[in-house]
């Protein structure tokens, strides 16, 4: 039996290692926390979202950049220290805006893909992780946002998005809690939401019982390609019990790493330029009947303030948005906190915003806004890595296709070489 190393046990590690097990592999899972899905993976936005699949290659995205830069609560926030990799993440962003169209219409076609598997795995499995079918509704406060979303809308039904605009009677119909009078919006009845944390935590626990060895604790020191295989070595990290040095030989590896991938993926000669965009998410816990009866059900989508809302089950409404790029900071900024809390009291003033969890994390993010998934130059090496935004959503899918080319490279019953005896 083949034995397949996977560097991360977040979304992506953890649906890579549950495909890979599914085909007849040994799995060893390395990760530096002690428990899955403690990092990007931990409290996102919660959207399965189809819909968002426009991929921000796009001047307004530019331009609205600029104009944000000295605004510490805008949507997009750009530290403007010089750094040589986040100027030239940015020129290669740019120069992928000439592929817009085509990444939209091929993110939109793998999300809805992604979807089938998700959906797949969690009944296989029974996970509960608070999902909602309820749809997602994008909501404009202007015409002019509402037509470009329009145009946007051109491209996911493209491929293959069941997506229909919405008039503002509609809007309040499909989620009376919402209030105000808004031009229109678009709404995907097909998009999902759920607890990112509680489904990767699920699956890694089916992992398990397929067989799927975790090493926590785990820093990862190196990677190396030999002959024989490919070679990882790690540390216990800060904080375990016992720290020590140790070294695996797998057939092969698949980087499914967030923002690490980067590093890990110079060691064995590749070039993923993974950038970390920083999220920010609250958790609104709706302690009281009030609460709960004001707080949406259909998750939303704020155009102009870019922000999203998921409702997690009946006590608990998680609201997040905004990306900074600051490098590799994970720090909670009170500033960008304030502006979701702000949002959530202005809209739904009836909700007690008096329990708050702020949360920040990494989204790992390549130029094309593209995940880089399949083979990299030297043999058994492989990634599942640079989702961006969309890790949640398309995870199961790249899950799948990074297994499947796994098997055509590294057969997981490696053929029996037979001797021929003489006569």
């Amino acid at each position: 039996m083949r034995h397949i190393a996977v560097i991360g046990a977040g979304i992506t590690g953890v649906t890579t290692a549950y495909a890979l097990a599914g085909k007849g592999y040994a799995v060893t899972v390395f990760d530096r926390q002690r428990y899955a899905a403690m990092e990007t993976s931990f409290a996102n936005g919660g959207q399965l979202s189809a819909s968002n699949a426009e991929v921000w290659n796009h001047w307004s995205t530019v331009v609205k950049g600029l104009a944000w830069m000295l605004k510490g609560d805008a949507p997009l926030l750009m530290n403007p220290s010089p750094n040589w990799h986040k100027y030239s993440w940015m020129a290669e962003f740019v120069g992928n805006i000439r592929h817009y169209r085509a990444n939209t219409v091929a993110t939109t076609r793998l999300a809805i893909e992604a979807r089938r598997h998700l959906f797949a795995m969690a009944e296989k499995e029974r996970i509960d992780f608070d999902l909602e079918t309820r749809g997602i509704l994008h909501f404009y406060r202007d015409r002019k946002g509402f037509e470009h979303a329009a145009r946007v809308n051109e491209m996911l039904v493209e491929g293959g998005l069941d997506r229909r605009p919405v008039t503002a009677e509609e809007i309040r119909a499909i989620e009376p809690a919402l209030p105000g009078d808004f031009h229109g919006g678009f709404f995907t009845p097909s998009d999902a939401t759920g607890d990112i944390h509680k489904f990767t935590r699920g699956l890694a626990r089916a992992c398990a019982r397929l067989g799927v060895r975790f090493v926590h604790d785990a820093a990862v020191e190196r990677i190396e390609h030999m002959d024989t295989g490919v070679k990882v070595a790690w540390s216990g990290a800060d904080g375990a019990a016992r720290p020590s040095r140790d070294e695996l030989v797998a057939d092969g590896v698949v980087i499914c790493a967030g923002v690490a991938s980067r590093k890990f993926a110079a060691m064995v000669g590749d070039r993923v330029n993974i950038y970390p965009v920083k999220g920010y998410s609250i958790t609104v816990h709706l302690d009281d009947d009030a609460s709960r009866a004001a707080a949406p059900w259909v998750s939303l989508l704020d155009d102009k303030a870019k922000i999203v809302t998921s409702r997690l089950g009946r006590d608990r409404l998680r609201v997040a948005g905004t990306a900074e790029f600051n490098g590799e900071n994970r720090d909670i900024r009170a500033d960008r906190i304030r502006p979701l809390v702000d949002w959530t009291r202005g809209l739904f003033p009836q909700v007690d915003t008096g329990r708050v969890e702020p949360w920040s994390g990494l989204r790992p993010m390549m130029p094309d806004m593209m995940p880089r998934v399949g083979a990299g130059r030297r043999p058994g090496v492989f990634y599942n890595t640079g989702h961006g935004h969309l890790g949640w959503t398309l995870s199961a899918a790249t899950a799948q296709i990074v297994a499947e080319k796994i098997a055509l490279a590294l057969p997981a019953d490696p053929p029996v070489l037979q001797t021929r005896t003489a006569a």
